[in-house]
């Protein structure tokens, strides 16, 4: 499936904010969940109940994303129409409600990615035996997604394929992208959402970290390097974009993964994009799309092609 760039849609910043800002999102009757995590925190699910013979479509958003984001509305609205079931998971603190532990979420996070996979598949498995059961990840959710598959290797086949859609897959060059020029826009809307919450946690859990100089970090290096790397075990920011970098692991990935990365991503230079993989990956590069954009169609365009391209790699599995 070949993504077909609008005209009107002429650059990698366009084909980004305005699909996420401008198109209308389909309206998703979601039913909610709350699991409690195994450190005892917890997490939200937001599930659509489809037929018991058809497949399930498990979505890890990204970066400060959730169920009403734009592409997570829209994969879920398709999947609906289709009769299929999906799940949006929320990273902690992504759900309208900050979580109890002293920490957040990550790009690496993949042991998080396990537990709930491991977890929705057998009880999916019970209530659905025959049907098929797909993880999709979008941005951050998408480096995590294949950073779980990487490690683990064959026991990720409780999963019967996967997509990421625009991972951060090299999250040094991706870091250094965001850092300069028109992207900064992209790091000041991270930046507006994230520091509130630390504010909040720190309230929970007083010390915890720096509370200066997350207030002065000016972009994600300087953030991760406060907040995100020494709260999930990494030395620095240096070291938590080194590790959790998914472009490290693609080789070890053993079950059907489409890895979708539209070369004007300003999140991510093409030059950055690898180029070897396992036999079980398809590289997919479209020449323009944005970051998670793909918007089709005439004005005011469409939010359809990137979820039917998702599905159509499921179905072909």
């Amino acid at each position: 499936m070949n993504y077909p760039a609008p005209a009107w849609l002429p650059s990698g910043h366009l084909q980004t904010i305005y699909p996420a800002l401008c198109i209308r999102k389909p309206s998703v009757p979601f039913r909610r969940e709350r699991w409690t995590s195994p450190d005892d925190d917890f997490i939200d699910l937001d599930f659509i109940d489809g037929a018991p013979e058809l497949p399930c479509v498990v979505l890890f958003h990204g970066l400060e994303g959730s169920s009403d984001s734009h592409y997570a509305r829209a994969l879920m609205a398709l999947l609906q129409s289709k009769n299929w079931s999906g799940v949006v998971v929320h990273f902690r603190g992504c759900s309208g409600e900050l979580n109890r532990a002293p920490r957040f979420y990550h790009s690496g996070d993949s042991q998080e990615i396990g537990w709930v996979l491991q977890r929705l598949q057998s009880e999916y498995a019970i209530k659905h035996p025959k049907s098929n059961f797909f993880a999709c990840g979008v941005s951050l959710g998408g480096n995590a997604l294949l950073r779980w598959l990487g490690e683990s290797q064959q026991q990720a086949a409780i999963v019967d394929a996967a997509c990421a859609i625009s991972a951060p897959l090299d999250l040094a060059a991706g870091g250094a992208s965001l850092s300069s020029g028109f992207n900064l826009i992209y790091t000041r809307m991270f930046l507006q959402t994230l520091k509130p919450k630390c504010l909040k946690k720190l309230d929970q859990f007083p010390g915890l970290f720096d509370k200066d100089a997350m207030l002065q970090a000016k972009n994600l290096y300087d953030f991760d390097n406060v907040v995100t790397a020494p709260l999930h075990g990494y030395r620095d920011t240096n070291d938590y974009w080194d590790r959790a970098s998914a472009k490290h692991i693609l080789e070890d990935i053993r079950i059907p993964t489409l890895v979708l990365n539209a070369q004007n991503d300003p999140f991510l230079p093409a030059r950055h994009l690898p180029s070897k993989a396992s036999s079980q990956v398809r590289l997919e590069y479209p020449q323009f799309g944005g970051h998670v954009g793909f918007a089709v169609g005439g004005l005011p365009g469409k939010l359809d092609w990137l979820p039917h391209r998702i599905v159509h790699f499921f179905e072909g599995k």
